[in-house]
């Protein structure tokens, strides 16, 4: 019988595994000082992170969201915006914390993983808002490129000092690109920005021998080979409003992916349990083929706790029945 790393691994190795399932299931979390210090309570109160985006958590929420108003963006004025903006301290951090989490995680069994929250598209419109962000990407590409030039000088540093620390081995690297319908930019727009900086963040993990897990749980088909340029090692986040089947076959099997199941369609009160049922049997059924594919949840979880019992026993169940049913060939 395989550990639960050892058949993430199966799965990602091309090889046979004992069951098909959540890759995120298996990581336990390294609780860092970075991310912990920007936690904010769920009390629907405005609280400011480090990077000084006004933060509002409403009781119940799955998340705290940024508040803007007039008067309260970091960065009023993209023009000037080394004026404004004052990029948190990173060196003198306490990392005991997470020293001593890390040293907990049987990485026998499990991954120890970095959450990297709020990537360089994200972290650019909370410091500016969104709309105001697309406009100065189109507008102002230069200031734009060299705003997140600096984002990502305090990502990279924070993936070494982490390495010298915990040694992760992974880093989950969160940055939505798009939606539900496309992408926020125009993939010409993104290319050009974005990804060589993103290639200098993933250059830095890989050096630290981790895995780089991008979660994106939007519509990211039109950049997929660009995102198996940039050397990610699995793209969790994936939901079917993607064609994964033609990912797949344009990717060929270079870009391992983890979703595929529609939560949100299931995550419906009344719902008849089959219905939960069918949905996890059809993503099994329509990407694991393919190889390479994790099945699950693309982002949260469900919310109703019944649907949620219910979509994780069919996935361990069905998992398990797929797995046997359709071995991994040798040749």
């Amino acid at each position: 019988m395989l550990s639960p790393r050892e058949n993430a691994m199966a799965i990602l190795n091309r090889e046979q595994p004992d069951y098909y399932n959540d890759f995120m299931d298996v990581v336990r979390w390294i609780p860092d000082p970075v991310r912990a210090r920007d936690a904010i309570p769920q009390d629907g109160k405005e609280h400011k992170d480090s990077w000084g985006t006004v933060k509002v958590f409403l009781p119940g929420s799955p998340g705290a969201h940024p508040h803007f108003t007039s008067d309260n963006l970091v960065i009023p004025d993209i023009e000037a915006w080394e004026r404004y903006l004052r990029v948190p301290e990173i060196e003198n951090l306490d990392w005991s914390r997470a020293k001593e989490a890390a040293a907990q995680i049987d990485r026998s069994q499990h991954f120890a993983g970095l959450f990297m929250a709020a990537g360089l598209f994200e972290r650019s419109h909370f410091l500016m808002g969104m709309e105001d962000a697309l406009c100065n990407y189109l507008e102002y590409p230069d200031e734009m490129a060299d705003l997140l030039s600096a984002i990502a000088n305090f990502k990279i540093r924070e993936i070494e000092i982490a390495a010298e620390t915990v040694k992760p081995d992974i880093v989950f690297f969160q940055d939505d690109w798009g939606s539900k319908q496309n992408l926020f930019l125009p993939p010409a727009v993104w290319r050009e920005i974005i990804k060589p900086l993103q290639m200098n963040i993933a250059d830095a993990i890989h050096a630290t021998g981790a895995l780089y897990v991008h979660h994106a749980d939007c519509i990211c088909e039109p950049i997929v080979e660009d995102m198996v340029e940039l050397g990610i090692d699995i793209w969790q986040g994936v939901i079917p409003q993607n064609d994964i089947v033609e990912i797949q076959r344009i990717t060929e099997g270079r870009l391992p992916m983890v979703g595929g199941v529609d939560v949100p369609a299931i995550d419906v009160e009344g719902l008849p349990e089959e219905a939960i049922r069918a949905e996890v049997r059809r993503a099994i059924d329509t990407y694991c083929p393919a190889g390479r594919f994790f099945p699950g949840k693309p982002s949260g979880r469900c919310f109703i706790e019944r649907n949620n019992a219910i979509f994780l026993d069919e996935l361990d169940s069905y998992g398990r029945i797929w797995a046997r049913e359709h071995p991994v060939s040798r040749g």
